[in-house]
Order: structure tokens, then sequence, then C-alpha cells
């Protein structure tokens, strides 16, 4: 093994024609397992010279409609007829979604925060790693499914953002037209280049993410948008020829445009919302109220939206602290 070589090791054959089941093997030495591993649950199908579908879930361990999109999708696989290779992870980052819980119970990584990793790092990075020098150089296209989790609640979107290189912006946005979520969104993570996405973009793929639910359960209607919208991507790229959900309605494109599209909490206390998700809302008006716990006599702290949009997420917990996250807005927009 060379020093840039992963360490995670598997028993799946990329290469290899067919259906298979495994795991990735983690490796994870403590105090009660010296020479232990972590396995990671993964399926390969290969069949024929088709293009390579990487889907991952459970980036978060608290986001529970891709991995059940995907575990179900892996029960079907051994009869499907496809052309091409799919990759399915359910749980990316397992230790988190065995607890329940947005960052790793080992490390208290964030595994959206960490690529590309480190192989000789903590257990999240070298997940990681492992993604970015062995999954994506084998994926033309890569898709990675998310929901709010338990600090929020998401309107359903794909989140998207046209790639680099301008000659393949047509085929990106007839992926995005086939997959057809009830809204599209072009996100600002203000700078932020440690996630999943940004590395998948690093090498040039064609990369595709999601929102589908919130508050850490699993949403019946966010559910049947990954699992509709997966069958007509797969249909679309050649993979799966196979008859798929009729075309839902054209998706709404909406862009994050910055921070002014960003409610923070300025201090502790706890906050009561005058708004609702999926809501259009003006610059200036009222967002909510903060009330200061320790002195509930005092007037509370009003808060106002400084930019116009619709609410695309909203937070969980009524309880916050400077800098949370309680609101974020969209506004609609066109491919540019």
């Amino acid at each position: 093994m060379n020093a840039t070589q992963s360490l995670i090791q598997t028993d799946i054959d990329y290469e290899r024609e067919g259906f298979q089941t495994s795991v990735l093997r983690l490796p994870y030495s403590h105090n009660r397992s010296a020479y232990g591993h972590i396995p990671i649950p993964i399926a390969v199908l290969k069949q024929g010279h088709g293009p390579t579908l990487l889907l991952t879930g459970g980036n978060h361990g608290d986001e529970y409609e891709g991995p059940v999109a995907l575990m179900k999708l892996m029960q079907e696989m051994p009869k499907m007829q496809i052309n091409g290779r799919l990759i399915v992870i359910p749980a990316l980052n397992f230790p988190a979604f065995l607890n329940g819980s947005r960052t790793s119970p080992i490390d208290s990584a964030n595994l959206n925060r960490v690529f590309p990793g480190s192989r000789n790092g903590s257990v999240t990075e070298m997940i990681a790693h492992y993604v970015d020098t062995e999954l994506f150089p084998r994926a033309d296209v890569i898709f990675d499914l998310h929901a709010g989790g338990a600090s929020f609640n998401h309107l359903p979107a794909l989140l998207a953002a046209l790639p680099r290189d301008t000659t393949l912006h047509d085929n990106y946005q007839t992926l995005v037209e086939a997959f057809a979520a009830p809204h599209t969104m072009v996100m600002d993570l203000l700078g932020e280049d440690r996630t999943y996405g940004a590395a998948a973009e690093r090498q040039g793929k064609l990369f595709l993410c999601g929102e589908f639910g919130g508050y850490a359960s699993c949403s019946v209607d966010g559910l049947a948008i990954v699992e509709d919208g997966l069958r007509r991507l797969m249909h679309t790229l050649g993979i799966a020829p196979v008859a798929v959900p009729d075309r839902a309605p054209a998706t709404r494109l909406l862009r994050v445009e910055g921070a002014q599209h960003y409610l923070f909490a300025p201090s502790r206390g706890v906050f009561e919302p005058c708004f609702e998700l999926g809501q259009q809302v003006a610059a200036g008006q009222l967002a909510g109220r903060l009330f200061n716990p320790h002195a509930p006599w005092e007037p509370a702290c009003e808060l106002h939206f400084e930019r116009a949009g619709l609410v695309v997420c909203i937070r969980s917990f009524a309880a916050v602290e400077p800098g949370d996250c309680i609101a974020l807005l969209a506004a609609d927009t066109q491919w540019q």
C-alpha cells in the first residue's frame, strides 16, 4: 500500500460485472477493540458500459430520506437490468447514522466539512479521503442525498450549481430537469469549500445534492420525491431503461443571494417565529422576536429579514445561541 492510498479496505471489486454487497472497513482502534474496524455497507451493480452513478446518503446521520430510499434501491438492485454502474452507500457517515446525530459520536466531526479528508486523520477524515480518492474518480455523476436533520426543516429542493466546464451545462440542466424536484436551489455557503460537493466539483464531476425534509424524521412526501427522481435520473442517464414515473411539474429555480438571505441569532434566547416554511417574505418584514429568559420582563429583540425571498429552511429549536441560523431564504432566478 502506498503512502496516499486509503487505509479503508473492501472486498468490492468495482470493475467486476454483476451485483455485489459488502462493507468498507474503516480502521478504528480503541480501548475495547485494538484491531477493530467500522463496517460501512455498500452495494455495487455493474452491467454493460454505461456511465457510473454514485449515490450516497447519511453524510449527516440525522437525515433519513436519502438512506431509506437507497436501502430500498439496494434491495431492488439484484433484479435490475442496467447499462453502467451503480455505487450505493446509504449511510456514508455510518457512526453518525447509527447515533442519529449530525456529527460523528467518535470524533465529533462533520463529514460534510472535512473534505478532502486525510488518509491518517480521524475516522471521519478517513471516510472523506476514501470518497475523494477512490469513489469520486470512478464516478461520472454523483448524487448526495440530504435533509434538514434534527435542527432544520427544509423545503424539498435539489441543490444545484452549474459545472465550471461550460460544455457540461446542457447535460447538467438535463439531469436537473429529469429529477424534477419541486424546487431547485443554487446555494451560497458563504465561502465554505470543505464540503462533499466542493470536492466533487474540484474533480470535474457532475454533482447533485438535495434537501428533502427535516426534524430528523423521514418525510413521506420527501421520500417519494427522492425515489421518483432517482428513477427518472437513471433513465435519463441511460443506466436503467425502464418505465419511470411521469415527470413532475417544472422545478422552481431559486438562488440564495449571499449572507443577506440568512437570518442569524444575534444573542442567546428563545425565538418566536413570525413566518412559516414556504412563505414569501419581504425585505424589512418582521421575522420574529428573541426573548431573554433571564430577564423576561425586558422587551423582546425584534429580528427582521434583510432581503425578500421564499423561506426554504427553518430552525427546529426555539432556543438559540449567537450565530445560530434561524432561517434561510432564496429568490427566484434563472440559470446564469
